[in-house]
């Protein structure tokens, strides 16, 4: 069965480089969304509803190949899987989500992300980011928990086309959007789910909200305790053993 990854913002694939070969023996394909880390299409919108297109493509082909996948996102990732598993869960044998919670009509847009929201303010910090160091971004996402190794990796992808595509990306999903994606959420579990839950990722919904979307998605719940939102860059071992096992019960 393969195993296809999809990453957020503001990431590369290398965000996966320390789980990757702690999954048990299968296929990976790792899976760049536009403008992240991957070339932006001619007249590509980088709006949410576009991302969700984009995997459904991605995976058609896929699946045309090797059957149904089992898919992981995380961050954004995590938002365009839900979205592909509301909307063609035919393409999944399972889906993997850590942000599962932001579905949740309650939920409220994380600060950084009303920032990208604002007009100028969004424009002026996407130009602070491309305008650092790579070495001053790379810290930056140490600071908050990813391995620093990874963190290298991922803060030299950070360039234009992702700057752009965050800001698209985050003004298409403003809410109340988000929570209108949110009210097909039980249309999910058409698919067996994970919904897998750092603790200390405090951007991703409260612990009540991130808990009543995976039962209205109908998702297993595994808690990352003491884990924050780059869990699978800080501990990939606990990361690993959470899919392995979810996936040896299917």
């Amino acid at each position: 069965m393969t195993v296809v990854l999809v990453h957020g913002n503001p990431e590369t694939a290398a965000v996966w480089d320390l789980l990757v070969p702690l999954l048990e023996p299968s296929p990976v394909v790792r899976l760049s969304p536009p403008g992240f880390g991957a070339p932006v299409p001619e007249g590509f919108g980088a709006t949410m509803t576009e991302y969700r297109d984009w995997l459904i493509d991605e995976l058609t082909g896929i699946v045309a190949r090797e059957g149904a996948v089992d898919l992981v996102g995380h961050d954004w990732g995590g938002g365009h899987v839900v979205n592909v598993a509301m909307a063609r869960p035919d393409l999944l044998r399972s889906w993997a989500s850590d942000v599962v919670g932001v579905f949740d009509p309650e939920y409220v847009w994380h600060e950084l992300a009303q920032v990208w929201q604002t007009p100028e303010a969004g424009e002026q910090a996407v130009a602070r980011m491309v305008a650092a160091p790579v070495g001053a971004r790379a810290s930056v996402l140490a600071g908050r928990g990813m391995d620093a190794r990874v963190a290298e990796r991922v803060a030299a992808g950070m360039d234009e086309a992702m700057a752009q595509s965050i800001l698209r990306l985050y003004r298409s999903a403003a809410q109340p959007v988000l929570a209108e994606a949110g009210r097909d959420l039980e249309q999910a579990a058409r698919r067996p789910g994970l919904a897998i839950q750092a603790s200390e990722d405090h951007m991703v919904g409260t612990d009540e909200q991130r808990l009543r979307a995976a039962a209205r998605a109908g998702a297993r719940v595994e808690v990352l305790d003491g884990l924050g939102h780059w869990w699978m860059a800080e501990d990939p071992a606990r990361g690993a053993a959470v899919l392995n096992r979810f996936w040896a019960g299917l």
